[in-house]
This record gives structure tokens, C-alpha cells and sequence, in this order.
């Protein structure tokens, strides 16, 4: 079995580490072109702005039922995993990377965000959900943070639209039993609307801290986070910020004259108070 978890693959233009099981195949035989069929079902396609149909209905970790929307009530960004806890490979990678992410985050979920990890397989149950979501929980020792993560089941009906809406696309593998998926968190604005994709098994987190920024409209942050927003663009290809030269020239060159006037003043003033200086060649 190989897992090609930690490599960069270019899929429908969008970066992304992948899960694939089984033998790597010779070429021109039959294991080949399954496994070039099975690729070519897998993939991310970013929605950027979509939408999400959130009257799905799913059960968290409690059992309890749920529909989507019910964690779009609080006014914050969520984060949406998909994953399903029966992987033993790249979503435990992808879950492990999230959590080491957030950990250093000065946002905690359940205060600036929320998370929501989903399973894409049907099979999955309420106490396999808690199970993991317990497991994350204990690596992740924020006050009120139970409120704002959660591990979501569901059945096909509901899971497939949901993964169709943010461009998710998987494939169960026969011959090793398991599902063939990328790996990518999808943050979400309070709205409901796809506002980024983080792709991979690690995430930065200052590019986390300034996506849930702009997904909160900017209600969350301090000054620095502002500017910083201005001088840097997040690219949908890649799920990073990058800096944006005409921007950063422009708070340079704010920058520059607000020195300059500042010397002036400076200047001005220690003039008038020491007097004018006296010509040269006089007592």
C-alpha cells in the first residue's frame, strides 16, 4: 500500500496532497488504467463564493440531527474539514495539521470561528465521530472551544450535494477498500459562502488568522492585521497570501511622507525655540 499523503499534485488547478491506495502500476496494463481512471475522479475545484445549500440535514457526534445551517447562526467564519474518521492515512494527516495550525492561532474556535469537520462516507457513526472528535479535542485545550468544534455524519443524499458544493471530489477504491480523496480545508463566511481553500496537510497559520479576518468582513483583528490584509492578496490557485506590490509601494510611500512631515515638524519647532541662528562672522 503506498500513500502518496505528502505530495503536490496539480489537479483542475488547484494544488493538493492525495490519498490513493494499492500498487503503484506498470504502465500499459489494466491496474494502470484503473488507477488513471480512479485519478481522474478525484480532485479539487474551487468554488470561490459559492454558496452552500445549507438546508442538508446530518447528525453530529451526539447523534443528534442537524441541518448545515445550524452552524452558520453564530455570526463567525467556520472552517469545514472534509475527511472520514475511518482513514488511518491522510485525513488523520490533514486533521493532525488543522489542530497544529489552530494551536498557535491566537483565534479559538467557538470565540473568532467555528470548525466542522464532515465524513463523506455513509457508513460512519455517531460514536466513531466522537471518538475523533474527542481525540482532537484533548490536543486542543481552549476555553469554550466545545461549542465550536464539531464532527458531522450524514448519508449520501446529503453528504454528496454538500462536497459537490465545495468541489470535493472523491472515489472509492475496490481493491484496497478505502476512498481515493485530496486533502483541503474550506473556510466559509458567516453567510454561508466559500471565501477559501487551504490546501494540503499543513496550513499556515498566518494565513488562516487573515482568511477568518476577511471572512468576518473584518469585524475581528487589530490594526497591523489591516494593513497587512492591504499589502497582501490571497491567491485561490495556491490557498496563500502573497504580497501585492502596489499596495505595499503605497503604504511605503505613506509611510515615507509621514516621516518626512514629521522631521519637518520636528525641526520647526526646535527652531522656534532655540531662536534663529546667528550669521557667521558675528558676536
Amino acid at each position: 500500500m503506498v500513500l502518496l499523503a505528502a505530495a503536490l499534485a496539480m489537479l483542475g488547478g488547484s494544488t493538493f496532497a492525495l490519498q490513493l491506495s494499492g500498487d503503484i502500476p506498470k504502465a500499459n496494463n489494466v491496474a494502470s488504467n484503473t488507477k488513471i481512471d480512479l485519478l481522474n475522479q478525484v480532485g479539487i475545484d474551487p468554488q470561490m463564493g459559492k454558496q452552500l445549500p445549507l438546508d442538508l440535514r446530518f447528525k453530529d457526534e451526539s447523534g443528534k440531527p442537524v441541518m448545515l445551517r445550524d452552524y452558520f447562526n453564530s455570526g463567525r467564519p467556520v472552517l469545514i474539514a472534509p475527511v472520514y474518521y475511518s482513514c488511518t492515512m491522510l485525513c488523520n494527516q490533514a486533521l493532525n495539521g488543522m489542530m497544529s495550525s489552530l494551536n498557535v492561532l491566537k483565534f479559538s474556535a467557538g470565540a473568532e470561528f467555528d470548525v466542522l469537520a464532515v465524513s463523506f462516507d455513509p457508513r460512519e457513526t455517531p460514536d466513531l465521530a466522537m471518538e475523533k472528535r474527542q481525540m482532537y479535542m484533548d490536543r486542543y485545550k481552549r476555553a469554550g472551544a466545545e461549542k465550536g468544534i464539531h464532527f458531522l455524519i450524514g448519508d449520501d443524499a446529503n453528504i454528496k450535494p454538500l462536497m459537490k458544493s465545495i468541489g470535493f471530489k472523491y472515489a472509492w477504491d475496490e481493491r484496497s477498500s478505502q476512498y481515493a480523496h485530496a486533502s483541503a480545508l474550506i473556510l466559509i463566511t458567516p453567510e454561508g459562502k466559500i471565501a477559501q481553500y487551504y490546501y494540503g496537510i499543513e496550513y499556515s497559520p498566518k494565513d488562516m488568522r487573515l482568511g477568518i479576518i476577511e471572512a468576518s468582513q473584518e469585524k475581528i483583528g487589530n490594526l497591523m492585521d489591516q494593513v497587512i490584509l492591504y499589502c497582501f492578496h490571497y491567491d485561490p490557485s495556491t490557498g496563500r497570501y502573497g504580497a501585492t506590490a502596489m499596495n505595499a509601494m503605497r503604504i511605503s510611500g505613506v509611510i515615507t511622507v509621514i516621516l518626512l512631515c514629521g522631521f519637518i515638524f520636528i525641526s520647526l519647532r526646535r527652531e522656534k525655540h532655540t531662536g534663529p541662528l546667528a550669521p557667521a562672522g558675528r558676536a
